[in-house]
């Protein structure tokens, strides 16, 4: 990770419009590097320790409106396609997108376009929307995290009774076998 991501630094610093601010190893470093330097761009990895992409492009579109995001995953899961546009990326690429596409990719974002890899655009479409509802995505991802549905109820100021109805619904949706199946499911899809 560090060789592509110093790889990555060293192709950027080549362009002569493009200037790197920051890099980091941790996603839990990303929304106070991204305050610190209020860059026009990030290129964020969507796999990384800490906090996944996804969740730090989040902190980033709602802390720093104006700064575009660039996903970039070897992941082929248009779940997270949908996940990473949700949560305010303009550009989602393949990690082995070409160099010169990818530093016009980052160009176009910070321009306010949109730049997505055409193939996971075109499984995107053909996939469908995910059946589930908002709701029984938090409730499942709560699982998904070793919550029981007492502890789900709290968090989320429901009864038990309904934490349970919103995990039947997930199972049924997703065809699972159980809800442990259900989170694979939806975790193999890029939902969770």
């Amino acid at each position: 990770m560090l060789m592509l991501r110093r790889a990555l630094v060293s192709l950027l610093e080549l362009e002569p419009d493009i200037e790197v601010v920051a890099e980091v190893a941790n996603g839990l470093e990303i929304l106070p590097q991204a305050q610190k330097h209020r860059p026009d761009v990030v290129v964020l990895d969507i796999d990384l320790p800490g906090m996944d992409g996804i969740t730090a492009a989040y902190g980033v579109s709602r802390e720093l409106p104006g700064c575009g995001i660039l996903m970039l995953t070897n992941l082929h899961r248009t779940g997270n396609l949908r996940r990473a546009l949700a949560a305010g990326a303009s550009g989602f690429l393949h990690k082995d997108t070409d160099p010169d596409r990818l530093v016009a990719s980052i160009r176009a974002v910070a321009e306010g376009r949109q730049v997505v890899d055409p193939e996971l655009a075109l499984a995107a479409l053909q996939d469908g929307p995910q059946p589930l509802t908002p709701r029984e995505l938090e409730v499942l991802r709560l699982a998904a995290e070793g919550e029981e549905a007492a502890q789900i109820a709290v968090r989320l100021f429901l009864s038990a009774g309904t934490v349970r109805n919103y995990l039947t619904n997930a199972v049924t949706k997703l065809g699972a076998r159980n809800r442990v199946d259900a989170v694979r499911i939806a975790r193999e899809a890029g939902w969770l």
